[in-house]
C-alpha cells in the first residue's frame, strides 16, 4: 500500500498539468510580495557650523540647550554633567523574497565641568552613508 501512494504521489508531479499548477503557483506568490523601500529618521541633523559653535572653556550649559534643544540624556559621570543628543537613519529595501535595512546613528556629547562650562565635545557621524540595499548577502 506504501508503494502504491509513493507511485502515485510521482505520478501526479510527472504531469504536465501538476507542474504547469506549481509554476502558477509560485509566479503568483511572486508577483504578491511586490517590493517595497522605507526610510525612517528620528531626530534632528547636527549641522557641522552649529557643531562648531560650541567653544570648550567658554560655552555654557544653557547656550547649548538653545543651540541644540533638550538632550535626549543627562548623565552625571567623573565629576562631569554630560548632555548626550542622538539621531538614527534607517533605510529597509525589499524586493520579493530579499530585505536589508540599514540603521545608522549620529552621536554628540557635550562634556560641562562642575561650573557649567563644555570641557569636551564629541561627534559621532555614522547616518551619512546609510544606503538602500535589498540583496541580503555581502554590498
Amino acid at each position: 500500500m506504501l508503494r502504491d501512494s509513493q507511485a502515485g504521489f510521482s505520478h501526479h508531479w510527472r504531469n504536465p498539468r501538476g507542474l504547469l499548477l506549481l509554476a502558477s503557483l509560485l509566479v503568483l506568490m511572486s508577483m504578491v510580495n511586490g517590493c517595497a523601500f522605507v526610510r525612517g529618521e528620528v531626530g534632528e541633523p547636527f549641522p557641522e557650523d552649529r557643531i562648531q559653535t560650541i567653544e570648550k572653556g567658554i560655552t555654557n550649559r544653557q547656550e547649548v540647550a538653545q543651540q541644540f534643544g533638550a538632550p535626549d540624556d543627562i548623565v552625571q559621570a567623573n565629576g562631569h554633567e554630560i548632555f548626550h543628543y542622538r539621531r538614527f537613519d534607517s533605510k529597509l529595501g525589499w524586493l520579493l523574497f530579499f530585505s536589508r535595512l540599514n540603521i545608522g546613528s549620529d552621536h554628540l556629547w557635550v562634556f560641562f565641568n562642575p561650573q557649567g562650562i563644555v570641557d569636551d565635545v564629541v561627534f559621532g557621524n555614522r547616518t551619512k552613508n546609510v544606503e538602500f540595499q535589498i540583496w541580503p548577502f555581502g554590498e
